[in-house]
Formats: structure tokens, sequence, C-alpha cells
């Protein structure tokens, strides 16, 4: 900054002796040599600051190195993304269209056990008709389910996506010029296209299927506890292992590479 300093020095000696239009007959010799002299005061001025910008290292670096966070991304960042668009309106209705999702399944599922015969001997509750037209209204319910699930997601992530990339160009356009010479032109444009395209793309895809993940294995347990509740025992213990892993799994990672 002290090169840029020394710079904008120069200019205002030039400035300084500027005339305005139609003066410049009266230049006199005298204003030649104060030019002259301005200008080798100006460029001994930048040589003495660059042995300073040379003494000081790196505390005078003009790119200044990328900030890295490490750690667990804090829950207040999931759900200011969730909250961005709409307010979080629409989660509510991807989460109860998932569910409503996973409440037919597991009904199709016990209807085909319920419904469907054994084997040829024994005879079946219901005709083959009612058994084909139940499954079917059951099938097209998940459907409709998964279209509204859609439905909503889409235009979320969609939304979500657009304020992000419009808040980011309103910062760059708005930052001060120190910010352009400490950062590299790249660096802005890798935030701008490849980070931007996993927000447009996989942060939404990622955040549903977790809690569409979350969804199913309720529903699991559910129809376990009502059919064998002994799979708890093993249940248990295999969940708190999950969890020591997760807990443990940022700690080791970064020190394999």
């Amino acid at each position: 900054m002290q090169l840029v300093g020394a710079h904008q020095d120069a200019l205002a000696a030039i400035d300084a002796i500027d005339v305005p239009n139609g003066a410049s007959e009266a230049f006199s010799s005298s204003d030649a040599a104060s030019l002259s002299g301005s200008l080798p005061s100006a460029d001994k001025k930048d040589k003495q600051n660059v042995k300073q910008d040379d003494g000081h290292g790196q505390s005078g670096q003009l790119v200044q190195e990328e900030e890295r966070e490490r750690g667990r991304v804090g829950f207040w960042v999931y759900w200011k993304y969730l909250t961005l668009a709409y307010g979080g309106a629409l989660v509510p209705f991807v989460l109860l269209a998932q569910m409503l999702f996973e409440v037919l399944h597991i009904a199709s599922n016990y209807w085909m056990a319920w419904a469907a015969p054994a084997s040829k001997d024994v005879e079946p509750p219901v005709s083959m008709y009612t058994l084909i037209y139940v499954y079917v209204a059951l099938a097209l319910g998940s459907s409709v389910c998964t279209f509204v699930r859609a439905l909503f997601l889409v235009p979320a992530a969609y939304k979500t996506a657009t304020l992000l990339f419009n808040k980011m160009h309103v910062s760059i356009f708005r930052a001060p010029m120190s910010f352009f010479d400490s950062t590299p032109s790249g660096r802005i444009l890798n935030r701008a296209s490849t980070d931007q395209s996993l927000v447009d793309t996989s942060i939404a895809n990622r955040m549903g299927s977790i809690a569409f993940a979350f969804i199913q294995l309720g529903g699991t347990i559910v129809v376990m506890s009502q059919v064998a509740w002994q799979v708890f025992v093993v249940f248990i213990p295999v969940i708190a292992i999950c969890l020591w892993y997760q807990v443990l799994y940022p700690t080791c990672y970064p020190s394999l590479f």
C-alpha cells in the first residue's frame, strides 16, 4: 500500500504544477525545473518505500492469504440457509410431503403382506382386483407426494441460490479498491463459479437427502417396534457407535493427509 501512496504523491506533484487550458504558453524554465525536480524526489521516495516494504516482510505484502476455518459447521449456518428463501415457509411442506410418502410406502408394503395369500391353499382375504386397485392407489399417492416434495424443494433451492448469488455480487461491486488489491481475481472467480455451482446443485439435494433419511429411519423404527421389538437390543448400541464415529471422524480425518 505504500507503493500506491508514493504513486499518488507523484501524481499530486504533477497536478500541483498543472495549469488550466489555454495557459500552456505561460510555462517558464523555472516551472520545467520544478517539474523535473519533483519527479526525482518522488522516485527517491518510491525507492525508500520499497526498502521499507522489504524490511517488513510478510506483514507488508499486498496480496493477503485466504482465511479458512476448520471444524464443525454451526447450526445457524444451516438454519440461515433454510430460512433465506420465503422465510423458510416451504420447508414444512417439503417435510410433510416426505412424511406422507413414507406413510404410503409403509402402507403399501403392509397391504401386500396382509392381502396377498401366503400359498395357493390359503384363501385371500380380498379379491385380486381389490388387491391391485388398493396397491395402485397407494403407489399413485406416493408418486403425488414425491411430485409435491419436488414442487416445493426446487423453487426454495433456486430462490436461496439466487439470493446468495445477488448478495455476493452486491458485496463485490461495493467493495473498496483495497479489497481488489489484496484479493486475486482467480479467488473471486472461484467463489462466483465453483462454490456458487455447489450452492445451486448440491447443497439443497444433500440437505434434503439427510432430512429424508431421518424420516425413513423413523418409519423403519416404527415398523420394527410393531413387528420385532427385540431388534432394539442391537439397534441402540449400533446408534451409539455411529454417533461416536461421527464425533471422532472430523478430528482424525485432517491428520491422515
